[in-house]
């Protein structure tokens, strides 16, 4: 087994139109406005930028993402990742008939897939003994990452 490599796979249920998810997911720049944990994107050209994450453990990873699809009628947006992480991640954006609670009406399902192999020297070091909690810290940010994206597209919805 290769324990520098992981799958993820986080599944957001959202009170909000597939579009608007779509849209504010497809703005990677403004991630770090609503998802704690994503602190930096710094532009590279108009399809590529450099992004600097951050959960709970105290380290950085850095990594060049690039698109490689995106396609709004599909509800598909995939990048490439090079740097602490190499790999690639892909948000899947649907309906979701289930909507976000009483009165929102339909909602969106977005599932994020990410397939990764880690490069950073510190993570490489502590594979092993720091599995579990690494996979622990992945979660924290992508549960984080649905809670400030639901309330950024509730403030969405109350500003129209």
């Amino acid at each position: 087994m290769d324990w520098t490599h992981y799958r993820f796979r986080s599944l957001w249920i959202l009170a909000a139109p597939p579009g608007d998810v779509y849209d504010a997911l497809a703005d990677a720049e403004r991630y770090p406005l609503w998802w704690p944990q994503v602190r930096e994107v710094t532009p590279v050209d108009g399809a590529s930028g450099v992004i600097r994450i951050r959960s709970v453990l105290p380290y950085d990873l850095v990594f060049t993402a690039r698109e490689v699809r995106r396609d709004r009628a599909a509800g598909i947006l995939e990048i490439s990742m090079t740097g602490d992480l190499d790999g690639w991640a892909r948000w899947t954006v649907a309906a979701d008939g289930a909507g976000g609670g009483p009165g929102d009406g339909p909602g969106t399902r977005a599932r994020y897939d990410q397939e990764v192999h880690v490069t950073k020297p510190l993570l490489r070091r502590f594979a092993v003994p720091g599995r579990p909690v690494f996979r622990a810290n992945h979660a924290l940010m992508m549960r984080a990452g649905r809670r400030g994206l639901a309330a950024r597209l509730r403030g969405n919805r109350e500003a129209v």
